[in-house]
């Protein structure tokens, strides 16, 4: 479904997530903004988009939202996989093609929600021409495809299925200097405003916001424990061993502890 969007005095624009694009990327919340307009049919809704700009007075784009979307060709080498958008447009462009597959020697890739946090996590721009965004076809082959090599997890927990996803948070977080200038504090901080996000979208009933609300909480505890000086393994390990022998019985929907 492609929404035609409205920001009252600032754009009209086109997007298949109004979360992402308008929201989380824009800053716009949704009492700021209005849909004017839904559709299932692209070139329709490319047409009513060039319109309504001129209709209200807006800037118009100089190429209507189909071609855009079908601009999006991924140069894949041995070695990369190379966006034709800048990492600051990257998110923007990569919602608007969740579905897109493309070839590399690794296999078939595809662009999912879950894969576009991965490229965003570790997207490099390219030396070459800033236009352009690029990731290594064999990190993204170990984080989504190789099953071959991928150790069977101890514990069969939905976070433990996920190979090497907390090593490559650190790396992320170390590469943006997180480490060496962020605190336990500021991570605490963002902790609580994830956590806030998160109880809205359970209220609201938005099964997507509650899954990435969820994965923006680990990625923050993540970093939390290492600037604690643990890792996040060891904290779940930790509270595993806790609760593995641990009894009781529920209560109004709440796990009650059997006390001694």
């Amino acid at each position: 479904m492609y929404y035609l969007y409205h920001i009252p005095g600032k754009k009209i624009g086109v997007t298949r997530d109004l979360n992402t694009r308008v929201t989380l990327i824009q800053g716009y919340k949704e009492n700021e903004y209005e849909v004017l307009e839904q559709s299932d049919d692209i070139d329709y809704i490319s047409d009513r988009e060039i319109e309504l700009q001129k209709s209200y007075g807006y800037k118009v784009d100089r190429k209507p939202y189909k071609h855009l979307f079908n601009k999006m060709n991924i140069n894949a080498t041995e070695q990369t996989s190379t966006f034709p958008c800048p990492l600051n447009k990257l998110k923007g462009r990569l919602t608007d093609n969740i579905g897109l597959t493309w070839q590399t020697d690794h296999g078939q890739f595809e662009i999912t929600k879950r894969t576009i946090s991965w490229i965003m996590a570790n997207a490099k721009e390219s030396m070459y021409n800033r236009n352009r965004s690029y990731v290594y076809n064999k990190a993204f082959y170990e984080a989504f495809l190789d099953t071959k090599h991928t150790p069977k997890p101890k514990y069969k927990t939905s976070v433990e299925k996920i190979p090497n996803r907390f090593e490559l948070i650190r790396i992320w977080a170390k590469d943006r200097g997180l480490y060496d200038k962020g605190n336990s504090h500021t991570q605490y901080v963002k902790l609580m405003e994830e956590a806030g996000e998160l109880a809205q979208a359970i209220l609201k009933q938005d099964k997507p916001e509650v899954q990435d609300a969820i994965g923006d909480m680990v990625v923050v505890l993540t970093n939390l424990a290492e600037l604690e000086g643990f890792t996040i393994e060891d904290c779940i390990d930790s509270a595993y061993t806790e609760i593995s022998t641990r009894r009781g019985k529920m209560h109004n929907g709440t796990f009650v502890k059997e006390t001694l």
